[in-house]
């Protein structure tokens, strides 16, 4: 039965009431409006009022590709090897990239370029034995790193001496060349030769910090790593920088070209022994 001031609406139904069903239910209770607040990392979490925070109630924004440091502790951490080959190789490439910028069309009377051309030898010797010498060394550098499982902060830095030297290189290439195309035996190109190999020194002497970070902290290594690998990468390190420094010292002292012939050799040394030296191949298995 309707009534007429409820028109609509059944009688005995309150208003503000839920229908559902032909049943009524009472007001919906009123629950405290929540209340944003600050969480631990700039994010934020509900609280009711008059509810204390608590810490398992906050909520953590989430950060990709970021490293949570350990409890109580703010040291370097030990990282994986993967930016640093990428980076390294960046750089490999860009050095040995720029070499090829020494490599130039030279000045020449019409008729006169082929003689132009080979009077430029002493730049198309420094282009191989510097190219050749950065490609070698990216080698050996592929070959430790896949021998290297993390790495920590000393290891960094000494990676990072490596492609110093590596990137510089191109600089006594261009200085070699110039000097030794203006006069071979030339107090310049004694200078020039003599800057080549203290250059090339300090890049093998940058490999013996390398080995030896990896001989003071042998659980960066993999494991199955040839038990002499590091110690011969460190002598044949070492010696590659004793003998360019030879070589520079008789090429100041006696002739450049004795110079020159050490610099387009040695890097096929590296090659061959970048695995390490004969007799220190063997796995720790075998």
């Amino acid at each position: 039965m309707r009534g007429g001031g409820g028109a609509g609406r059944r009688r005995g139904w309150p208003r503000g009431r839920l229908r559902r069903g032909g049943r009524a239910y009472g007001r919906l209770p009123r629950f405290p409006r929540p209340v944003r607040r600050p969480g631990p990392y700039g994010g934020r979490t509900n609280h009711r009022k008059g509810d204390a925070p608590s810490q398992a109630g906050r909520t953590a924004v989430f950060r990709p590709f970021s490293v949570q440091p350990s409890a109580g502790s703010s040291r370097f951490h030990r990282a994986e090897t993967a930016r640093a080959e990428a980076f390294s190789d960046g750089v490999f490439s860009i050095a040995a990239t720029i070499l090829v910028i020494g490599l130039l069309a030279p000045p020449h009377r019409p008729g006169g370029l082929g003689r132009a051309l080979a009077r430029q030898w002493p730049a198309y010797l420094g282009y191989i034995a510097s190219f050749s010498y950065i490609a070698v060394i990216w080698l050996n550098h592929h070959q430790a790193f896949v021998r290297i499982r993390v790495m920590n902060r000393g290891l960094h830095a000494a990676n990072l001496f490596v492609l110093f030297t590596t990137a510089v290189l191109a600089f006594p290439t261009d200085v070699v060349a110039d000097a030794v195309q203006a006069d071979v035996a030339g107090r310049d190109a004694r200078v020039a030769v003599a800057l080549y190999a203290g250059i090339a020194a300090a890049l093998c002497l940058s490999w013996v910090v390398l080995y030896y970070r990896l001989h003071v902290c042998p659980g960066l290594l993999e494991s199955g790593v040839e038990p002499a690998y590091v110690t011969h990468g460190i002598i044949r390190s070492a010696l590659g920088a004793l003998v360019y420094c030879l070589v520079g010292f008789l090429g100041w002292l006696v002739t450049p070209l004795i110079a020159l012939v050490g610099f387009a050799l040695l890097p096929a040394f590296y090659f061959a022994t970048s695995e390490g030296l004969p007799g220190g191949r063997e796995t720790a298995g075998a």
